[in-house]
């Protein structure tokens, strides 16, 4: 439910991989305002007043905007996502999909009213992505503060003004705040007959980027679990060739009890006894001992050589699949630090050269990019 704020890509002023350009008219676009034009008209008065109080010129402020997107303490703007249901059941390109939409209108009409320490300039419900969802950006601000100037940036005070009033560390304002527009969604949901299903938790809106990286992530997890689970049926046949092994050793003790064990030897004859006496008393049950044996050892040894083969068959095959998955999951490893060196990159890009001109730059890119792939289609 919580964002990180792209103005640039909720207004479409670039267009981000994830987005069909062919539904882009099918957005909302509520408002989309100058965000420093904002800040004018909702601290001017109030830093007219701070500065004209100051006695040391290194005191006063030149531009409170400035001041608040290098502060530590506060963002010069925050933003929230909302979306009804999944690509699974409320695809935007299907009747559930525009369901959704006139959901989100509806809740979106009362925002501003609910809130009006929050002030909205940049609003998107967008219909060109998988689902439909509504980006809502907003300033926080309070009035009549005691420290600094009398009208300023503060979430938490802003929230407190509206009757949120945190109280342990994981019950803040602004949890208390989310929680209580979850319900306004859902009470819109309701007068459409759409339950509000429960799951705990939201994850952010993710950055192209951040989802690739995400992707590759649980990609190179699965890999790894394949691995894993091809590296134990490797040691289950390695097992099994050991017992193969131990086998063979035991085939050579029976071959040294054959020619040693006085039960598999044939006696010497009693004094007068006859050949046939002899044959029938002495000779015949060590052969028939014998033919049995033989045939037990033959039947164990064909068996065996038989198991033999299929384990080095699937021996090697194992040992390839290992080695094929782990390139892959190299390869994927090698590209998730690729995309997280890329994603630092960019943020310090925007961080020196700004938001806008990045941005603009990025659009630059794209657009010329795409001229070239078209010329080359139509010839």
């Amino acid at each position: 439910m919580v964002g990180k704020g792209s103005v640039n890509h909720n207004s479409r002023k670039f267009r981000a991989e994830n987005v069909d350009g062919t539904r882009t008219c099918l957005n909302i676009d509520y408002c989309n305002e100058n965000i420093k034009t904002v800040y004018h008209e909702l601290f001017d008065e109030a830093l007219e007043r701070y500065n004209a109080k100051q006695t040391r010129s290194d005191r006063k402020i030149k531009d409170y905007y400035e001041k608040i997107r290098s502060s530590k303490q506060e963002k010069p703007f925050h933003e929230i996502i909302l979306q009804v249901g999944g690509k699974g059941n409320m695809n935007a390109d299907t009747e559930n999909g525009e369901l959704a939409k006139q959901i989100l209108d509806e809740y979106y009409q009362r925002f501003q009213e609910r809130n009006p320490q929050l002030r909205v300039f940049s609003a998107h419900l967008h219909m060109d992505e998988a689902t439909p969802h509504l980006h809502i950006d907003f300033v926080p601000f309070t009035t009549e503060s005691k420290r600094g100037l009398d009208t300023r940036v503060s979430l938490k005070q802003a929230l407190a003004a509206q009757g949120f009033k945190g109280g342990t560390r994981g019950d803040t304002e602004w949890s208390q705040w989310i929680q209580f527009e979850k319900e306004q969604l859902a009470a819109v949901m309701e007068r459409y007959g759409i339950e509000w299903e429960h799951k705990g938790t939201h994850e952010k809106h993710l950055s192209v980027l951040d989802y690739k990286k995400q992707e590759r992530a649980k990609e190179v997890e699965r890999l790894g679990a394949e691995i894993d689970q091809k590296q134990s049926e490797y040691k289950s046949l390695s097992k099994r060739v050991l017992n193969y092994d131990k086998a063979l050793d035991e085939l050579s003790k029976l071959e040294f009890e054959l020619d040693n064990a006085s039960k598999y030897q044939l006696p010497e004859p009693e004094k007068f006894m006859s050949a046939k006496a002899y044959k029938n008393k002495m000779a015949e049950p060590i052969v028939k001992k014998l033919k049995s044996l033989l045939k037990t050892v033959l039947a164990r040894c064909f068996e065996g050589w038989d198991n033999y083969h299929r384990l080095n068959v699937a021996n090697e095959k194992l040992y390839r699949d290992n080695q094929r998955l782990g390139k892959v999951n190299a390869m994927l490893t090698e590209e998730n630090t690729r995309l997280k060196t890329e994603n630092k990159d960019y943020s310090l890009l925007r961080k020196v050269f700004g938001r806008k001109q990045i941005d603009e730059l990025l659009e630059q890119a794209r657009t010329v990019k795409g001229r070239k792939r078209d010329n080359i289609r139509s010839r």
